[in-house]
């Protein structure tokens, strides 16, 4: 392992190191947590609910891994990626444009606005979502800055709010029931329920946090947070921003010294603690909460078209405690799912860009890296608009479909990941044997599930 003069800063306080999960939180609430867990529980109870349990455990040992490299490099996972194969970035390019330029984000909020305001044009909501999006992420001064205060502003707001209802209409029996759940005991099943739809399950399973690719959006985090060896590397500046700062995508290690081990073990304990705080315990309370939540307010009504689940949880909530409260719910609803939207672009721009550069400049050269991440945001944009006015537009099927290939890509890159980790970083710095074990277990849980819904895809 190649040594430089630079060594591992300082690291700071937890109170000033928290913020990078939280992107990564809002990138999950809109998802999994609001749409595809509630609408199980509302069809089938919340007896699938381990799953939620599993996926974003395991979610929480890829992102850390994630970390584990960057911090150690500087660098983006996807560089450390080239490194081991020039075909990878490739596979990330395609894999990440694909499943993410699919706009089911934006046709869920124009869709619940629609529903709220009946004089609203679907098309019309959803193109002013997209656009808007786009002109979110295009000012302020610095990208990272820009998603940090827009994610922890929705999620202080959105959450409390679900949070109290979930509490104020449930009964103690509903967390009895949430307990078993979490443990795979069902309403007269262990599991799996009688004609659950495994797409829909393996949907859920993957959006159990970020989901597909974007849980390697965490290396960007590190990197311009200045976690590590982040520190050295050239942040992203926003379009308007007048700077147009130019950088190597490539990264620098540290002496093995003895001062600059002990400074990488403090890092790790710091950035794991951070992302339990943050990612695990928040992300999994979403999930149970608003699962809970969808349970006592809508189950077996037979809710299954579309988000008929979340207008009838809306309207179950404005009658069991005041109607504002149910408008409320869905107007939050609708602001988290446009929030997921805006972090998944920026994610997602950041992945197909750097994957585009790697391929196409020589190792080493500097490179304009807002300009290309500004050309894939509103590439995808413009092919997000497209798909929905080609006619592909319902939200759950979006979203679901989605899901399905993002649980694909998720599968290849905890693969990738134990790979590079092996092979790039210092015996002392690798991963032990229980976190090798769980990324294995990963990828064969995907495997199965992806053949099974791959034979019969129903949502």
């Amino acid at each position: 392992m190649p040594a430089t003069a630079k060594n591992l800063p300082q690291p700071p306080s937890l109170w000033r190191t928290i913020g990078p999960s939280f992107i990564l939180l809002g990138l999950a609430l809109g998802s999994g947590e609001l749409i595809l867990w509630p609408y199980l529980a509302a069809n089938w109870g919340l007896g699938l609910l381990w799953g939620g349990l599993l996926g974003i455990t395991l979610q929480f040992v890829l992102n850390t891994e994630v970390m584990r490299y960057s911090l150690t490099w500087g660098e983006s996972v996807f560089v450390g990626f080239k490194r081991l194969n020039i075909l990878i970035p490739i596979w990330y390019i395609i894999s990440t444009f694909i499943p993410w330029s699919l706009p089911g984000f934006s046709s869920a909020s124009s869709a619940i606005l629609a529903n709220m305001f009946p004089g609203l044009s679907e098309g019309g909501v959803t193109l002013f979502l997209l656009m808007l999006t786009g002109i979110l992420l295009s000012a302020g001064k610095t990208l990272y800055r820009t998603m940090e205060v827009f994610q922890k502003t929705i999620i202080f707001i959105g959450l409390p709010f679900m949070f109290f209802l979930a509490f104020w209409l449930s009964s103690r029996q509903d967390w009895i029931e949430l307990a078993w759940g979490l443990v795979g005991r069902g309403d007269g099943y262990w599991f799996f329920p009688e004609g659950v739809a495994i797409a829909s399950f393996v949907g859920a399973f993957a959006y159990s946090g970020a989901g597909g690719n974007l849980n390697l959006a965490q290396s960007y985090y590190i990197r311009e947070k200045g976690f590590g060896m982040g520190k050295y590397m050239t942040k992203i500046s926003s379009l308007f921003s007048g700077v147009a700062k130019k950088g190597k995508l490539e990264g620098e290690t540290f002496p093995l010294t003895a001062s600059n081990k002990r400074l990488w073990r403090q890092w790790w304990r710091l950035v794991l603690t951070e992302h339990f705080l943050v990612f695990w315990v928040l992300g999994f309370l979403a999930i149970s909460i608003l699962a809970v939540l969808a349970k006592v307010t809508v189950y077996g009504q037979g809710a299954e078209q579309g988000l008929a689940f979340l207008y009838a949880e809306s309207a179950a909530v404005a009658a069991r405690t005041i109607p504002f409260f149910g408008t409320f719910f869905l107007l939050v609803s609708a602001v988290t799912l446009f929030s997921t939207q805006v972090g998944v672009l920026e994610s997602s721009s950041r992945i197909i860009s750097e994957n585009i550069l790697l391929l196409f400049t020589r190792q080493g050269r500097k490179v304009n890296t807002s300009l290309w991440f500004y050309l894939a945001l509103w590439g995808q944009i413009g092919l997000g608009a497209i798909i929905y006015f080609a006619g592909v537009k319902e939200p759950r099927f979006l979203l679901t479909l989605g899901a399905v290939l993002n649980a694909a890509a998720m599968m290849m890159s905890f693969l990738f990941l134990l790979w590079l980790n092996k092979v790039r970083l210092h015996q002392e710095f690798q991963p032990g044997w229980v976190r090798r074990g769980l990324m294995l277990i990963a990828i064969c849980f995907f495997a199965v599930f992806l053949v099974i819904t791959a034979r019969d895809f129903q949502i």
